[in-house]
């Protein structure tokens, strides 16, 4: 039971907080070897769309919370 919570690395507030992925999501480089074609783009774009929202909502709600609780 010990090597399993030794092996176990523990969550820092920052690793909460890492919005590196989303960002790399947003401003990565496109791939010239890869084929695109319009669903692909449209699905990309809703995916965008739906990151976005997600992330008003939490800010939203947070600050909601802040000043009026």
């Amino acid at each position: 039971m010990s090597n399993y919570t030794d092996k176990r690395e523990k969550n820092t507030l920052k690793d909460y907080f890492s919005l590196g992925e989303v960002f790399g999501y947003f401003f990565r480089k496109k791939d010239p070897n890869r084929k695109s074609n319009l669903s692909l783009k449209m699905m990309h774009g809703i995916n965008k769309i739906s990151i976005i929202m997600f992330l008003i909502a939490i800010v939203v709600i947070v600050v909601k919370r802040i000043l009026f609780y």
